[in-house]
C-alpha cells in the first residue's frame, strides 16, 4: 500500500463530502446526548460553516489516497482564524486504513503549514461520546483544557 498525500485550499473540500459524511454519521452514533446535531448537520452547513470560519484566515484541506487503488482513504481540514488561531476541524481516516500512519502524516502536515502562519494558539474540537481519540492528539501537544456542556435539544 502506497499513501500519497495532496495539499489543497478550500477546493478540496468538495472531495471528502463522501468521508465526512462517514465521520458524522460515527458521532452520530457515539453521541450520547446530541445525536439530533449531527443528524440535522449536512455536509453543505459544514462546508459553508469552514468557509465562512477561513474568509479572514486561511483554510488547508490535505487529501490522503491510496495510490494502488486511487482510492482517497482520509483527510484533515485545518484553518487559522483571523486572530490567529490555528484548528485541526475535521480529520477522518477509513476504517480499514486507520493505524497504518495516515492519521499521524495528515497531523503533521496539518500543524507543520501552521507553524508557518504566527499561530497564537493550536485547537481540536472533540464531539462528546468521541473521548477515545484524547490518546491520539496527545501525541501531538492537544490535552484537555475545559468541558462546555450544551443543553440536548428537547
Amino acid at each position: 500500500m502506497r499513501i500519497e498525500y495532496t495539499e489543497m485550499d478550500e477546493r478540496g473540500l468538495d472531495l471528502i463530502g463522501p468521508l465526512w459524511q462517514k465521520l458524522n454519521d460515527y458521532h452520530r452514533e457515539r453521541s450520547p446526548y446530541h445525536a439530533d446535531h449531527f443528524i440535522m448537520m449536512t455536509f453543505e452547513l459544514r462546508k459553508r460553516h469552514l468557509l465562512e470560519k477561513s474568509q479572514k484566515g486561511a483554510m488547508r484541506v490535505d487529501i490522503a489516497s491510496d495510490a494502488d487503488t486511487n482510492r482517497t482513504v482520509g483527510y484533515c481540514v485545518s484553518t487559522v482564524s483571523e486572530n490567529h488561531q490555528g484548528e485541526i476541524d475535521s480529520i477522518f481516516i477509513e476504517q480499514d486504513y486507520r493505524r497504518r500512519g495516515i492519521g499521524d502524516g495528515l497531523m503533521k502536515r496539518a500543524l507543520k503549514w501552521m507553524d508557518g502562519l504566527s499561530i497564537t494558539q493550536r485547537v481540536v474540537e472533540v464531539a462528546a461520546g468521541n473521548e477515545e481519540v484524547f490518546a491520539f492528539y496527545r501525541r501531538y501537544g492537544f490535552y484537555p483544557r475545559s468541558s462546555i456542556l450544551r443543553m440536548a435539544e428537547r
